[in-house]
């Protein structure tokens, strides 16, 4: 989950077991230049809360003390936020996350709060005001059982909606289009973009727009709930998110399918030690797409790999020289399962950065060169994206740590920018914890500023 923080993404660590390690090096400082209190927030559970900049005014989406979903707004300048209940209460399920957009009439739509229930959807009444949230429909098909709820925007600015329709290991994926004008949805594709077949489901990382103007997504599949039946990396890329292609610039018909084995990237099995989201995609100089994920090796042992389109195929190779097995398995948002890794992130020209955490070989990062995607003794600079002090629980309660929404708007300072920072558990499989429970968190706004 892109909401949830980790120490590895940003202080990297050398470990023994690799052939090189990352360096850190200090880089332009990060400031907190003001923090503002907003509420109460649980934190016993984690789930994925909101922050929306938008045209002067921010607008935030969260679960308050009680679990009640609610709104507010505030001017940039001003530090007192209008809030607004909105008839939708949590349980304890962190997939339940809250996302917003605006719509070029400055409507804010809102969805969340839905793992395989009925579409949980609001949309102002009046443009900017959280106050007229109503709860809408969109199409009525296929409504019943949603979950994963994205707004996105096409190639030509187009407001969609992606959600899952039906469970883990059993699911489809659609996409609508908004009519701003009429104020309607109505599907954006005639058949759904994933097909899980009554048999599997997809879970996709994107669409993300990539340095080549074109969008790119990467998925696993899945058989069944329990997560260590993912399985079968995947990509597949397009123009106008209508009409899909292979890597390689092969045609292919929608829905995308298991099937479709032009789309494999890695045959990983079922219980190959994959798990949905630790794919990520990078892209090098040459606008080519590169992969990263963790796997188990021939041996059983738990490796970090690298993959990219080079001369017509994925080219891959594992950049980590582990002798660790890491099994996991379950069901729900799982915990920490014993491996997870960042995406790469360039740091210097010709380089990139990955860093991991693992329970045996605690916490660090490699450099690898961009040309081989091989692994280099090199030292370089880091740039700290937060302050320490930022990212320090301030509750005293073993487990608990600092979660962080990052913001889904935009600023016109580049220098500045604002995030959600408050403090839980980590996941427990989307199920009430036994007391003792830490006391409630104060979820704060933070701004910050890079000198």
């Amino acid at each position: 989950m892109r909401h949830l923080l980790h120490a590895a993404a940003l202080t990297i660590v050398c470990s023994t077991v690799l052939s090189s390690c990352v360096h850190p090096a200090m880089a332009a400082p990060v400031r907190i230049v003001d923090t503002i209190d907003v509420d109460t927030v649980p934190s016993w559970f984690p789930v994925g809360f909101c922050l929306l900049t938008h045209g002067g005014r921010q607008y935030i989406a969260y679960y308050n003390e009680q679990h009640q979903m609610t709104v507010g707004q505030r001017a940039i300048g001003q530090r007192a936020w209008q809030t607004a209940a909105l008839p939708s209460k949590v349980g304890w399920d962190s997939h339940n996350y809250l996302t917003m957009t605006v719509d070029s009439a400055g409507h804010l739509h809102l969805a969340g709060n839905m793992h395989c229930v009925p579409l949980i959807y609001f949309r102002t009444a009046k443009p900017g005001d959280v106050t007229t949230f109503e709860r809408c429909p969109m199409t009525g098909q296929e409504e019943q059982r949603c979950t994963y709820p994205r707004f996105l925007n096409d190639a030509d600015g187009n407001l969609l909606f992606m959600y899952r329709s039906g469970a883990s290991g059993n699911g489809r994926r659609f996409y609508n289009v908004y009519d701003v004008r009429m104020k309607s949805w109505s599907r954006f594709l005639n058949s759904p973009l994933f097909e899980g077949e009554g048999r599997r489901n997809a879970y996709p990382q994107g669409p993300i727009k990539g340095p080549d103007g074109l969008f790119h997504v990467i998925w696993v599949w899945r058989d069944t709930p329990d997560c260590a039946t993912n399985h079968h990396l995947s990509y597949a890329r397009s123009r106008d998110l209508k009409h899909w292609e292979t890597a390689a610039g092969e045609a292919v018909a929608l829905p995308l399918t298991l099937a479709q084995s032009q789309l494999c990237v890695d045959p990983v099995p079922a219980g190959g030690g994959i798990i949905n989201g630790c794919e990520r995609l990078a892209f090098d100089k040459d606008c080519r797409p590169i992969i990263s994920y963790h796997k188990s090796d021939k041996r059983g042992h738990m490796q970090i790999y690298v993959t990219r389109f080079e001369n017509g195929q994925w080219r891959g190779h594992p950049v980590t020289a582990w002798t660790k097995s890491v099994s996991f398995g379950g069901r729900g948002a799982m915990p920490f399962i014993g491996i997870r890794i960042s995406g790469l992130d360039k740091v210097e020209s010709g380089l990139f950065s990955i860093t991991y955490r693992h329970r045996d070989y605690g916490s660090g990062g490699l450099v690898l060169d961009e040309e081989t995607l091989r692994p280099v003794q090199r030292t370089v600079a880091v740039a700290a994206e937060f302050p320490k002090a930022l990212t320090k629980p301030t509750i005293a309660f073993d487990g608990l740590s600092v979660r962080l929404a990052h913001d889904l708007g935009s600023l016109d300072d580049s220098h500045k920018k604002y995030v959600l920072r408050w403090e839980t558990l980590d996941a427990h499989h989307d199920r009430p914890r036994d007391p003792p429970l830490p006391p409630a968190s104060t979820l704060k706004l933070v701004e910050l500023q890079r000198e």
